[in-house]
């Protein structure tokens, strides 16, 4: 009888170690585009600065708004407002220039409505399921995070900025 109650004990040991480990959580900043919430994952961003004079760029794409000196840095900036056929950015206090950083294409901005807050999501709080969006937004975004709620549509970086880096 020794035996099974050791058994049972190691068992039950190992059931709550299982409980005890925590979902590893990615964070987001989620900015506002519209009337809807999207989230980028932050290991993607250097830097956030207010809204600056672009210069336009001849023959650019319509999404592509032009460049910015960032530090001494010349940055391209796009709109994901018009990438994602959702009509002119409306420029308010509220407007900011996201500075992200790949690998492939060294720093690219863009432009959002405005930036809310910073989240922390766990694969079980995303619904990877994007398939019913409309086709135009599914191919940007990866998943719908869910905080407390409200809903946040995740951008998938390397879509949107594809496409920026080939303009």
């Amino acid at each position: 009888m020794s035996d099974q109650k050791a058994i049972q004990a190691e068992a039950k040991s190992s059931r709550h170690e299982l409980d005890n480990v925590e979902e590893e959580k990615i964070q987001y900043i989620v900015v506002g585009i519209g009337d809807e919430k999207y989230g980028l994952d932050i290991s993607y961003i250097d830097n956030i600065v207010r809204m600056q004079k672009i210069t336009r760029v001849p023959k650019a794409p319509d999404h592509y708004m032009g460049v910015i000196n960032l530090r001494g840095m010349v940055v391209p900036v796009m709109s994901i407002r018009r990438k994602m056929g959702l009509g002119d950015d409306e420029i308010t206090n509220k407007t900011r220039i996201i500075i992200l950083k790949l690998e492939a294409q060294g720093l690219v901005g863009v432009l959002v409505d405005e930036v809310n807050e910073v989240i922390a999501l766990g694969e079980s709080e995303i619904d990877r399921n994007v398939n019913n969006s409309k086709k135009n937004d599914a191919m940007y975004i990866n998943g719908i995070g869910k905080n407390g709620d409200g809903l946040i549509s995740i951008f998938e970086i390397s879509a949107i900025i594809d496409e920026v880096s080939n303009a």
